[in-house]
């Protein structure tokens, strides 16, 4: 089965579909996010309704988007991922996901969890698998499990104060070939936006939340997914991929934001 590629950047939908006076605002930013050049669109079970929400947005345009979801740990067994991933294409709207993930280390083993991604590979209903929040140790025991030479993705938390998975995880993916995807890049807004990321933003006659995205984007092997529910948040958003950071933006971003704190964390 041919995997088509992963767009750099994509569009998060977490807590999409919570309020049904937000639904047709979620699905116009979707679409416009698409028409922006964002055409990967990440969701997940457990994201309440966002799976709906993304099947009214790509309804009639499937072909544009690589679409991302992910499976419960809770339902990760090789009977449960295969009930999870025909009730989440029901949503979504499709018969085939992209890519499907393990959304976290669970209590299932990795080995049928594996067996049943293989399983939806072989029936045409996925065409990539992978995991998220996983640290270096769990990527080194699912990259030794029977169908960890699947893996082709690693969903985590990073961002420009979120950067502990640089010394480690972030290295051992990019050996083994697995692209990190970095959710919650704006750190759900609630990240510095004055200082240095604004004067940065100056320079190049953009806003400080695209440097921060940028920042994201800056290595090879990393795509990023923020989230958007306004039209001018996904114009800003699909803007960030043209930035280019200089040597001296990257050093002013790594003096006022270093790498500390837990090797991988979680929202």
């Amino acid at each position: 089965m041919t995997i088509p590629t992963m767009p750099l950047l994509g569009q998060g939908t977490w807590r999409m579909g919570e309020d049904a006076a937000c639904r047709s605002a979620e699905v116009r930013a979707l679409q416009l996010g698409i028409d922006l050049g964002m055409t990967l669109i990440d969701t997940a079970e457990m994201y309440g309704d966002a799976e709906s929400v993304v099947g009214e947005a790509i309804a009639g345009r499937r072909d544009e988007v690589f679409l991302v979801s992910k499976v419960l740990p809770s339902n990760a067994s090789r009977q449960g991922t295969l009930r999870a991933a025909d009730q989440s294409l029901a949503k979504l709207g499709t018969d085939c996901m992209d890519l499907y993930l393990l959304h976290w280390e669970g209590s299932h083993p990795l080995e049928d969890t594996f067996a049943a991604f293989q399983d939806l590979q072989q029936q045409g209903k996925i065409r990539a698998y992978g995991v998220s929040n996983f640290d270096v140790t769990a990527m080194r025991a699912a990259c030794a499990t029977p169908g960890g030479d699947g893996v082709v993705a690693n969903q985590i938390l990073y961002n420009l104060t979120r950067r502990g998975p640089e010394p480690e995880i972030i290295p051992e993916c990019s050996a083994a070939g697995v692209t990190v995807m970095a959710y919650s890049p704006l750190e759900q807004a609630r990240m510095d936006f004055g200082g240095v990321l604004a004067s940065i933003a100056r320079r190049h006659d953009r806003t400080p939340a695209q440097i921060a995205i940028a920042w994201t984007l800056r290595l090879p092997g990393i795509v990023s997914i923020p989230k958007a529910t306004h039209e001018d948040h996904v114009r800003e958003n699909a803007a960030a991929a043209a930035i280019e950071l200089t040597e001296q933006d990257l050093d002013e971003l790594d003096t006022t934001f270093p790498v500390r704190g837990p090797r991988l964390e979680y929202l």
